[in-house]
């Protein structure tokens, strides 16, 4: 059986360069600072200074923004589980995009407020410019500069809903744009910070589905990316040695009942392919449709690939064995149909 020594806790001097300064009072006591010497030096002209409730600077003069994101999550995270830990409050929202870098908020200076999550059964009130939010789910966290920051899905929702005032969405600086620009950001490259389908997941959980705003701009942002997903297909054809497809047809009986409009298909094998139908969808209603066109599409015999963005481009070659074999097999009794090109 093997023994391992725990690691003594940091020193004051480390864990005052790691924090940037910015301690707790749990912090100090844990390391042999009583509570009068704290007193003393946070006296006008003294060497430390107060920032929120048992947080404080090691220095005098005004904190740097990113002193006060510490501050803000320290306070926050004063009472986790280990000491000194910050695992029980992630910062959110605009304050995390800004960490992030996001050119569509204010930088850090600008930012008035700091938004951070906690559990829902802590017990912890706004204080200076931190602004508690509870959530009942499990906090998930992003190492950004060393501060712990909610995943860019969740911080773009957060920050939305921060804007939100009487149904509807009042974003600071540059007006409706902002909406548009923080989304597209969201999922722009490099990396893809987050899905499209992220995205939506968040901002359902926060009730912005039906904000006209931002459905407009994740409109557009679906659209951009199944664009984008043809115009790579086109480009993989000849390589993947495949005819050209019809893009986005109107499938009919030829009796004129309508069946369903598929992002690709093949006439001859009777093959069609749909690029991530449920993210695109932003309602149980249309997840009802789109589900009710492959069902259709599948009685009538067409086979139905669905494809992912996301693996189009980091599997192209699997993708084009995967079209290739479903255009080999073919439809399945297919009924004969009429295909216009919208």
């Amino acid at each position: 059986m093997t023994y391992q020594i725990p690691s003594p806790p940091p020193s004051l001097e480390e864990l005052a360069k790691r924090q940037l300064n910015v301690v707790t009072a749990g912090q100090l006591r844990a390391r042999g600072v009583p509570a009068r010497v704290i007193t003393e030096h946070c006296r006008q002209g003294g060497t430390w200074q107060r920032l929120l409730p048992r947080v404080y600077l090691l220095q005098s003069g005004e904190p740097t923004p990113e002193q006060r994101m510490w501050a803000a999550l320290l306070y926050a995270a004063q009472n986790g589980r280990e000491e000194g830990g910050r695992d029980g409050a992630v910062i959110t929202g605009a304050a995390a995009l800004a960490l992030y870098g996001f050119s569509a908020v204010p930088r850090l200076p600008a930012l008035t407020g700091v938004e951070v999550l906690v559990p829902r059964q802590r017990r912890l009130k706004d204080a200076g410019e931190v602004r508690i939010r509870r959530t009942a789910r499990e906090l998930e966290a992003r190492s950004v500069h060393g501060l712990a920051c909610a995943p860019v899905a969740r911080a773009v929702a957060d920050a939305l809903r921060e804007w939100t005032d009487a149904g509807a969405v009042a974003v600071p600086g540059e007006g409706p744009g902002l909406v548009r620009a923080l989304l597209r950001e969201a999922v722009a490259a490099p990396g893809n910070r987050c899905t499209v389908a992220e995205l939506v997941a968040e901002l359902t959980e926060a009730e912005l589905m039906g904000e006209v705003r931002v459905r407009a701009a994740l409109d557009e942002l679906f659209a951009a990316e199944r664009a984008s997903a043809l115009t790579r297909i086109d480009g993989l054809l000849d390589e993947w040695l495949l005819p050209a497809p019809l893009v986005a047809p109107e499938l009919r009986m030829r009796g004129g009942t309508y069946i369903a409009v598929p992002d690709l298909y093949w006439p001859a094998a009777g093959v069609a392919v749909e690029i991530d139908p449920e993210p695109r969808c932003v309602s149980e209603g249309e997840s009802a449709w789109v589900r009710g066109g492959r069902h259709r599409m599948e009685y009538v015999g067409v086979r139905v690939v669905t494809l992912s963005v996301r693996r189009l481009a980091e599997e192209p070659d699997a993708v084009g064995a995967e079209l290739r074999q479903a255009l080999t097999l073919g439809g399945t009794d297919l009924v004969e149909l009429v295909a216009a090109e919208l």
